[in-house]
């Protein structure tokens, strides 16, 4: 039977070292039962050249396992050096994720995957999309079950994808918060974000953890889980579903989705699991409900 869903690892967000990175890539190629791959640097540009030139040899292991592999760009533009990079990986061969609209042009009318910072919150503007090439849009964070199903009804042939595990990232700024956290400055951050391997918790006035800051970005603290959501997801029209890379075992995650989607676990029975692999960290769903984002309407919910 064939499976309702593909399964996509979304770009590495965080600043792991490239051997690590490397590695990473090449367990999500002999390991992880996934079918789409992504690849690239989407929060800051310095950290690009340390992965850059592995990403060659990592998308061809990846091909050769039969994952389609997808280089994901800069969600925030801010230079001239940073726009020819983009304009250089919409050369390289791979389908390219756009994560802002300066990218459009340098894709030169060949297929391209909107990603989630792009905000595709109407009907006309997914139209707009794929007049414009998009084959695949990977919906807003803040997208809810609502909002995805108005757009499905108009989406043609395009693919929609959702992030259904991992932390949402929020926003992205020209500043680095991670560097001024250390007392430095962006252009002399000594990369001190390579410190947190799942992003810098931030604390509230109240002491509450609801933030965590990755460099230039500011993510959820909780991990999206919508695996108790999966026949909604179906019924909707939703094709791909985005894991988030995150500091836990994601070949073991990949595989109890994969067992949900194809039936040999129940979504329940997923959602549990998934609370196995990270029991320290609150799962959200809010923004699905159409409510605050760090709400969660699972087993744990109040």
């Amino acid at each position: 039977m064939t499976s309702p869903f593909k399964i996509s690892i979304g770009p590495l967000l965080f600043h792991w070292t490239p051997e690590r990175r490397r590695d990473f890539y090449f367990r999500m190629a002999d390991e992880a039962p996934v079918d789409v791959v992504h690849l690239g640097e989407v929060v800051c540009s310095k950290r690009a050249p340390f992965f850059d030139p592995m990403i060659p040899e990592v998308a061809e292991r990846l091909q050769k396992a039969g994952k389609e592999v997808v280089l994901s760009t800069l969600a925030l533009v801010t230079s001239d050096r940073e726009m020819e990079a983009l304009e250089g990986a919409a050369e390289a061969g791979l389908l390219v994720e756009i994560n802002d609209v300066a990218g459009v042009p340098a894709v030169k009318g060949r297929p391209f995957v909107a990603g989630p910072y792009i905000n595709l919150f109407n009907e006309d503007t997914l139209k707009v999309f794929e007049g414009l090439g998009a084959v695949r849009a990977c919906l807003h964070v803040e997208a809810s079950a609502q909002m995805a199903r108005l757009l499905s009804a108009v989406k043609g042939k395009m693919e929609l994808e959702m992030m259904v595990f991992g932390r949402l990232p929020l926003t992205v700024s020209a500043r680095c918060y991670h560097a001024r956290a250390h007392g430095l400055a962006k252009d002399s951050c000594q990369y001190v974000c390579g410190f947190d391997a799942d992003g810098k918790p931030v604390d509230t006035m109240d002491g509450q953890n609801i933030l965590i800051v990755n460099g230039t970005e500011t993510m959820s603290h909780g991990y999206v889980n919508l695996a108790g959501k999966l026949p909604e997801l179906q019924e909707i029209g939703i094709s791909h579903l985005r894991l988030m890379p995150q500091d836990v075992d994601m070949v073991a995650v990949s595989k109890l989705w994969r067992d949900a989607v194809d039936g040999r676990l129940s979504p329940a029975e997923a959602e549990s699991g998934l609370r196995g692999l990270c029991p320290e960290i609150p799962f959200v769903d809010g923004y699905w409900q159409g409510r605050e984002g760090l709400a969660w309407s699972g087993e744990e919910a109040e």
